[in-house]
Parts: C-alpha cells; structure tokens; sequence
C-alpha cells in the first residue's frame, strides 16, 4: 500500500508542470485553468510526499524527546524564528489541547526581559532549520542558565543550537519541497507533523480523555459538539 502511494505522488509530481520561468512565473495569458489545477495537485503530491518521509526518519531518539516533555514539571516554552515562530505557535496550542501544557514564547522579545518567565521546571522546545539563529541560541543559552531542559527541532544535529540541547529531534524536509528551497511551505508541514507526533504520544501517555479537553475547550464548533455528546 505504502509503495503505492509513493507511485501515485511521484507520477502527479513528475506530469504535472507549468512552464514557469522562475524571474516572470507562468504566463496567465497561456496557462488554461487546467493546467492551474494539475499543477496546484502536483504541489500537493510533492508535499504529501515529503510529509510522509518523515515516517522513515524517526527512530528510538524520539523516546528521548518524548520522555522529557512528558516529565515536565512546570511549562513547555516553545519557540522559533521566522516560519519557524508560526510553527512554534501551533505546536505550542496543540500541546495544550493534548494535555502537556505549553506556551509560545518570542525568543527575540525575551531577550529583553521576557526570558525572565523561564524556570528550572520548564523545557524549552526550540524549533530550528539550521540551528544558527543567533536570537534563538542566545535565548537558548539564557534558559538553559536558568535550569530549564532544552529540545531542539532542527535539520542539523551540529549545529550550536543542537549541542546546546538536552535531546535533539532531527527533522528534515527531504525532497525539492520548498520553492527556491528556502520560501518554507513543504517544510513547514513537515515540520508540523513532527510536533502532531509528540502531541498525539503525549496526548495517548497521560491518558488525557476527550472530557477533559471538553473542559478546556466549551467554545466553537468543537465545543458546542462536545456539550451535545456530554
């Protein structure tokens, strides 16, 4: 089923193009919106694709990763810069919705006196491509004074950010994901579906019920379906 898939994604990546030049794009005056829709699917295929590698990355060093975050005594500070933050700000919601309480922290505000909320009790989970952020590893360096556990999420497992860190989770956009490989679309989903593994493991370790995320949860759609299945 597995090698199924695979053919499938590279079949829609490989036939589905647009004659785009990369200084002008694609000419809206000769591009039908057929080809607008096969490429919009070739775009997700290759997408999918690069999310489903992440399966083959993982390997026992997670448990490390999840064994922290699970033993955490105070709060999960999570961060990132760039694309990054906006990751960091996801993951940090889901983690909260999963039983593991979690915050979002903007580490270059915390540079100015925000990092004075870590403590000895939190971990510090920092998400990174390349580990070389010099906001992120400064701030990472003030946390890991202050006593807090530090993870790091990065591609790069030399990088300064990685051996300043308790435990590394090493994720990796594989493929020609991201366009130019730097604008982060592909990898962010990757990146994202990193931190839904932690969140479900955790979410399934603390036995955390659907009633109790009903309480923490009475508002919205989610909410009003919880109240009617109450």
């Amino acid at each position: 089923m597995g090698n199924q898939v695979f053919s499938s994604y590279q079949s829609l990546i490989a036939n589905y193009q647009l004659p785009i030049t990369h200084h002008k794009g694609p000419n809206m005056e000769t591009t039908t919106p057929t080809d607008l829709v096969n490429r919009a699917k070739a775009i997700v295929a290759r997408e999918a694709l690069a999310v489903q590698r992440l399966a083959d990355q993982l390997n026992t060093e997670l448990a490390d990763v999840v064994t922290l975050l699970l033993h955490c005594q105070g709060h999960i500070l999570v961060t990132g810069a760039g694309t990054s933050h906006a990751i960091a700000q996801r993951l940090a919601h889901l983690l909260s919705c999963s039983g593991a309480p979690a915050l979002c922290i903007d580490a270059a505000d915390a540079l100015h006196g925000g990092a004075g909320a870590v403590t000895s009790n939190d971990v510090v989970y920092i998400i990174s491509k390349g580990g070389r952020s010099a906001e992120i590893n400064h701030f990472a360096e003030i946390a890991k004074a202050r006593g807090a556990k530090l993870i790091a999420q990065t591609e790069d497992p030399g990088s300064p950010l990685a051996r300043l860190s308790d435990t590394v989770f090493v994720v990796k956009a594989e493929g020609d994901v991201d366009p130019y490989g730097m604008v982060a679309t592909g990898s962010s989903l990757v990146n994202g579906a990193a931190g839904d593994v932690l969140c479900v493991l955790l979410l399934e370790l603390r036995g955390y019920t659907k009633e109790a995320f009903g309480q923490t949860h009475p508002g919205g759609a989610v909410g009003v379906k919880l109240a009617a299945n109450a």
